[in-house]
């Protein structure tokens, strides 16, 4: 007879829990919050103390029934919601309901869901942190206060369904700011002037550096000129040869932010896909005779700690899989990122080293698998002794010029034997090879290439860039990066294109609103202040209600204000050349998650949508009449089809190009890869580099 209830949040967790915990557990879940504010209303009380008004959420009351009968069976009650502030939050919800008093020791928290965790947390279960559910209060009615006071002025002034946030706004607001930066942004010329080199058996390439000793920068083709003549003829001669030893220390474990950033990079995951396979993973996995485990620990955190426990099973793994050599010194500690981090959980880290991933995928989705390798290497990689590079640096000389060679040699691999962190445009560090050369040698040009440059505006946010913008600005926590990605784009405030976000008309119309009459909510500062006094909440140095008095006093102010002087505005549809075929009236163009597309001006009696066809310039190699077009699929992906369909069913994934292959003249595509763009035959194995332009295009 179980003589215990355990309170989690998911089935899924439930399910892993009990497996440990054995026949005197009964084990349930709330399927997360079980009262909140209100939908209707907004459900705080602010002349007596920001008081909130929960009530019980709407299908949760035979969870509630089956609750509170199983509490009657038993004779304690533990609440082992996740180890943050919603989980706190969910815990005191709960113990609200069930009766369970301020002084009982009913709280459990781990950090991982492994079995010795999981018991050793309830020896020693603790009271609820009302700090925790203080700060978690104090954040849900500051954003249910900006979004219900706000949101009807909106929808009254612009249009229904609008919405504002505190996090939401800014990150529409950045996204806004560099498109203006992008719009603004007048390119500069400038030039290279690269050689190549003959060494005997190796040949190179310098790149131009300097002229008669100083740095002369190569602005146009006069420029270019210059050097050329101040070259001469002359052949070229070792100035210096520099070489020296470099070392490259392993990135820290993850975060939930920079999880969700190189999942975005390496895997191509969503945020929110991240965040959904990494709470997979750690509720608990099938693994066959080792029954239900966590395999990593919680996801959302942003400290890099690691367990000495951890660290210790890493050495020892690290020692025996890869040699002593692999291991540094002294074990590595990582330092909080920045100052606002939070260091109550560990890393994202596998829970056992020795679960390599391989060994786990015959239990694991492709996608599980794929997340759980990232997670396993990037900690493993994190404890690892430093990489060690050779690098060489030859200058030469040509007249009056001076032409630079750099050259690097993978001395030792340390932690790059197992991972290398990603960056934003692709680039993988290889060896580049340089002859052994000493002062004075000579050496003949093959050729001199100058070329023309333009420099280019700043990217485009991607998630992963805005999540990582958002991060070091202080703005928003690790729980809140994703959810705050899918509400600006339902809300139509941006728009995905080519993988990055593009604000839309109406997002700009909004910001253009806020920045007038709200203009705490848009700053930057102001934002991460807010975030910094809620950890204060949450560490028991600041009171909740002081924080909300501050921030609203000013906040009514500027509600009243809005009030009287905000213009009703009107948005036009931009009115497109095509009729509808099937009412008559003229197609306008709407902005949707995906992007711009064609829909009838006569909505809402007629529902007729169209995508917008972008021809890329290529003749269908099928059909050979019609033309390639870029077209999108329901959940917004990119694809490239004839524009004679049905009558012709081409299709590709892969960007066509125009230009046929050499070898067969059969069609030619652009694959994508982590190193950039190539162009490769759908025939043969033809391969080659794409073009600069193509290239830039696919930086992210």
């Amino acid at each position: 007879m179980a003589d215990s209830l355990v309170i989690v949040e998911s089935p899924a967790k439930a399910k892993t829990i009990g497996k440990y915990l054995g026949s005197k557990f009964i084990v349930k879940a709330s399927m997360g919050h079980i009262r909140d504010l209100p939908k209707s209303q907004i459900g705080v009380e602010v002349d007596r103390n920001f008081e909130p008004k929960y009530i019980t959420i709407r299908g949760k009351g035979s969870i509630l029934k089956e609750l509170k009968d199983a509490s009657k069976k038993v004779k304690k009650i533990y609440l082992a919601a996740d180890p943050d502030r919603e989980g706190e939050a969910i815990a005191w919800h709960l113990a609200h309901y069930l009766d369970v008093g301020a002084d009982e020791l009913c709280r459990v928290v781990f950090n991982e869901i492994t079995k010795d965790a999981v018991k050793d947390a309830f020896k020693t279960p603790r009271r609820i942190n009302q700090d925790l559910v203080n700060a978690q209060q104090a954040r849900r009615i500051l954003d249910r206060l900006v979004g219900y006071k706000i949101s009807p002025l909106l929808w009254k002034k612009v249009k229904k369904g609008l919405s504002a946030g505190r996090v939401q706004s800014v990150a529409v607001r950045l996204i806004q700011d560099r498109e203006n930066e992008i719009k603004a942004f007048e390119p500069e010329e400038y030039w290279s002037i690269t050689v190549v080199l003959d060494a005997g058996k190796t040949v190179f390439e310098a790149k131009y550096h300097s002229l008669n000793g100083e740095k002369k920068e190569l602005h146009s083709q006069e420029d270019v000129d210059l050097i050329l003549a101040a070259m001469g003829s002359e052949a070229f001669t070792v100035k210096e040869v520099k070489e020296k030893e470099r070392g490259r220390n392993p990135s820290p474990p993850f975060i939930t932010s920079s999880m969700q950033q190189e999942a975005a990079r390496k895997l191509n995951f969503r945020a929110s896909k991240t965040m959904s396979v990494a709470q997979q993973l750690y509720e608990g996995i099938d693994l066959g005779k080792e029954g239900t485990v966590g395999l990593i620990t919680y996801m959302r955190t942003d400290s890099t700690r690691i367990s000495p426990i951890a660290q210790e099973e890493a050495k020892e793994f690290i020692m025996t899989k890869y040699g002593p050599a692999f291991y540094p010194e002294t074990p590595r500690l990582y330092t909080k990122k920045n100052a606002n981090a939070q260091d109550a959980h560990e890393g994202v880290r596998p829970t056992s080293v020795l679960r390599e991933p391989d060994q786990m995928k015959p239990f694991l989705s492709k996608d599980q698998y794929r997340l759980y390798k990232l997670v396993w290497e990037r900690f493993v990689a994190s404890q690892m002794s430093s990489a060690v590079l050779d690098t060489m640096t030859i200058d030469l000389t040509a007249g009056d010029t001076v032409f630079r060679a750099n050259g690097s040699k993978m001395k030792f691999a340390g932690f790059m034997k197992v991972y290398v962190e990603s960056n934003d445009d692709g680039t993988t560090e290889e060896d580049k090879l340089l002859p052994p050369l000493t002062k004075g040698d000579s050496l003949e040009k093959q050729s001199i290439e100058p070329k023309q440059h333009f420099t280019q505006p700043p990217p485009r946010y991607t998630e992963a860039r805005l999540v990582r913008a958002l991060e070091e600005m202080g703005i928003g926590r690790p729980s809140t990066y994703a959810p705050t990605l899918e509400t600006i784009q339902k809300r139509g405030y941006v728009a995905i294109e080519e993988k990055k976000f593009v604000p839309t008309e109406l997002g700009e119309l909004v910001i253009q609103l806020m920045q007038e009459f709200f203009p705490e909510i848009l700053d930057i500062e102001f934002t991460a202040h807010m975030e910094e006094e809620l950890d204060f909440v949450e560490e028991g140095k600041e009171d909740w209600v002081r924080v909300l008095d501050t921030f609203y006093t000013s906040f009514e102010k500027r509600l009243e204000f809005a009030e009287e002087e905000m213009k009703e505005i009107e948005i036009q549809d931009e009115v497109s050349d095509e009729i509808c075929e099937k009412c008559g009236k003229h197609l306008v163009y709407k902005m949707g998650r995906f992007g711009k597309f064609l829909a009838c001006s006569g909505f809402p009696d007629c529902r007729n949508t169209k995508p917008i066809i972008k021809d890329i310039g290529v003749t269908c190699p099928t059909c050979h009449t019609g033309k390639i077009v870029e077209r999108r699929s329901k959940k917004g992906r990119v694809f490239y089809g004839c524009d004679q369909y049905p009558t012709c069913d081409f299709v590709s994934w892969d960007k066509p190009v125009s230009k046929p292959c050499p070898v067969c003249s059969s069609m030619m595509i652009e694959k994508r890869s982590k190193n950039g763009v190539s162009i490769q035959c759908t025939q043969c194995d033809h391969k080659e580099e794409a073009s600069e332009d193509n290239s830039d295009d696919m930086k992210d």
